[in-house]
């Protein structure tokens, strides 16, 4: 494993020590790979992933830059998690930095009106 990624599974362990989802405020955990970026929002006393949403799924049709898709997706996540009843979460950046992609997503998804 790369020193990058031991370095982010290093501050994910941290950040998960420290933030758990529940039932009343599930996580929204982001995942950004080079081609895409993935959110999800996880029950974690259940254990269960409650929405998800990506780039690279059937139902996103949005073009443009990267991060320009990542709001969109974010945008995308908040409006299958209101339908689904929820409206507060916690962020879970995943050992990302809070900066481009993310930032993005975690944005477009308080446009889309969730509340962390």
């Amino acid at each position: 494993m790369g020193a990058k990624l031991s370095r982010r599974d290093r501050i994910k362990k941290g950040i998960r020590k420290r933030l758990s989802g529940s039932t009343e405020r599930p996580r929204l955990s982001v995942y950004r790979s080079n081609k895409g970026i993935y959110a999800q929002i996880i029950d974690d006393l259940t254990g269960k992933t409650i929405v998800s949403a990506s780039s690279l799924s059937k139902d996103f049709a949005a073009d443009g830059t990267k991060s320009e898709q990542s709001v969109a997706v974010g945008k995308l996540v908040a409006q299958k998690a209101i339908a689904a009843g929820i409206k507060d979460v916690v962020f879970d950046r995943n050992g990302y930095l809070y900066h481009g992609r993310v930032k993005s997503l975690a944005e477009g998804a308080r446009e889309g009106g969730l509340n962390f």
